[in-house]
């Protein structure tokens, strides 16, 4: 069993039409978005488009929530992507759970429901993201985006991963993505990094041909020469 956990496409189709790409090599059994499928890049009508498609389970992200509570400031993002796919995205939950190999992992983006998780944060402030919020018991792993840079932890009594960022992840300019191999009931379970190769140039151009993006410079810089936040 492959299972693909992705998240992050920030509106840009150069990166997510390169993770398609490996996908079709892939051919997973199931793709779950964990949030973010707009704003940032300039196709965010297209990528929300995309997850709809490509995925089989869908969580919120941040953004996914936010544009309405500040429709000034996103206004390019809102009327790009419509009444329609907005009230999509307002349909989503904030939290889910996988099992596979014996494990139970919650799903979260991070932010809007929790918050930002990083390779670098304590192991008990990664294991409060193994407490779900809708009451379900605690799940023994899990499994968050929103940081925009991937990673695997073990930690005590189970493992804390990031799917990174197909669209904007930060400080290594590919698209990445999470692959989980294994079986129903306790098995060996493999966890892989994607870190898939883009045309950044070609991403930037596409960048260029909307003057009235919001933050144009500083997405311009994270997806050819990205930083990490700090």
């Amino acid at each position: 069993m492959k299972i693909v956990l992705l998240a992050d496409l920030h509106g840009n189709m150069v990166a997510t039409e390169a993770m398609e790409k490996e996908l079709d090599r892939i051919q997973p059994d199931d793709v779950w978005f964990l949030g973010d499928a707009v704003g940032k890049g300039p196709d965010s009508d297209l990528t929300c488009d995309w997850a709809r498609e490509h995925c089989s389970h869908w969580i919120a992200g941040n953004w996914d929530r936010v544009l309405r509570q500040q429709p000034d400031y996103n206004a390019f993002f809102i009327r790009q992507i419509g009444e329609e796919r907005l009230a999509w995205l307002d349909s989503l939950p904030l939290e889910d759970e996988l099992e596979i190999s014996g494990f139970r992992f919650r799903l979260v983006h991070g932010r809007f429901l929790d918050p930002m998780y990083t390779s670098e944060d304590p192991d008990d402030k990664l294991r409060e993201g193994f407490r779900f919020h809708d009451g379900r018991s605690e799940a023994s792993g899990l499994i968050c985006a929103d940081s925009h840079a991937p990673f695997i932890r073990p930690l005590i009594g189970g493992y804390a991963l990031n799917t990174g960022s197909v669209g904007n992840n930060l400080g290594i300019a590919r698209a990445h993505a999470l692959l989980l191999e294994g079986e129903p009931g306790p098995a060996p379970l493999k966890m892989t990094i994607l870190a898939v190769p883009y045309d950044n140039h070609r991403a930037a151009e596409r960048v260029r041909l909307f003057p009235d993006l919001p933050r144009q410079e500083a997405y311009l810089k994270q997806i050819t020469a990205p930083v990490f936040l700090r």
